[in-house]
């Protein structure tokens, strides 16, 4: 994991210190979690990925891909909505994301409903 946070800093061209100063940790904290002098805790490890827009488990380790899961492992059914998502232009990717948190919300809205009646 360790070797993990340090290749993230490195590719994103970032010091040491710009990451503890961004992730609101000092210098010498940061320097023992991406040396492996200190276990990082969790809850900094999740502050890492969302910074660097990856997932824990390729913070881990457990994967190289950085956003996680692989294509390979969902269903057939998710894997074609991806495919199709990726061909989309930014415009209707936009369209798309908007109407899917329209769905969510709707989604939501029906089962608070529900519960209520419930």
């Amino acid at each position: 994991m360790y070797k993990r946070i340090k290749d993230l800093r490195e590719d994103n061209d970032k010091l040491q210190k710009e990451i503890a100063i961004d992730l609101e940790t000092n210098v010498t904290q940061y320097q023992r979690y991406e040396n492996g002098k200190r276990e990082p805790p969790f809850n900094f490890i999740i502050s890492l990925a969302n910074y660097y827009k990856v997932s824990l488990d390729y913070i881990a380790g457990r994967t190289n891909d950085k956003k996680g899961l692989t294509k390979s492992q969902l269903s057939e059914d998710v894997s074609h909505l991806v495919k199709s998502y990726e061909f989309l232009s930014e415009k209707r990717k936009g369209k798309l994301e908007l109407f899917m948190q329209q769905l969510v919300e709707e989604q939501e809205n029906e089962n608070i409903k529900i519960k209520e009646v419930g």
